[in-house]
């Protein structure tokens, strides 16, 4: 399963993320900072360190999960 972290600077300096499953691929740069300056224009999120003020990063994760039977 992959996601996309979007990372965050709150008020008190700490780190914010936000992470969304099935991001598109290959990733728009430009789609992704616009999202991210209209995520802070728009004060959508909080966090218990204040509003987010600055985008810190973002990235694709992926997990892979292998059962192992017992």
């Amino acid at each position: 399963m992959k996601k996309i972290e979007l990372k965050f600077e709150n008020e008190e300096g700490h780190t914010v993320n936000v992470s969304l499953d099935d991001p598109v691929e290959p990733v728009d740069t430009a789609a992704v900072n616009e999202a991210m300056d209209t995520i802070l224009a728009q004060n959508a999120f909080f966090s218990s360190g204040g509003e987010l003020v600055g985008k810190k990063s973002a990235r694709i994760v992926e997990r892979n999960v292998t059962p192992i039977e017992l």
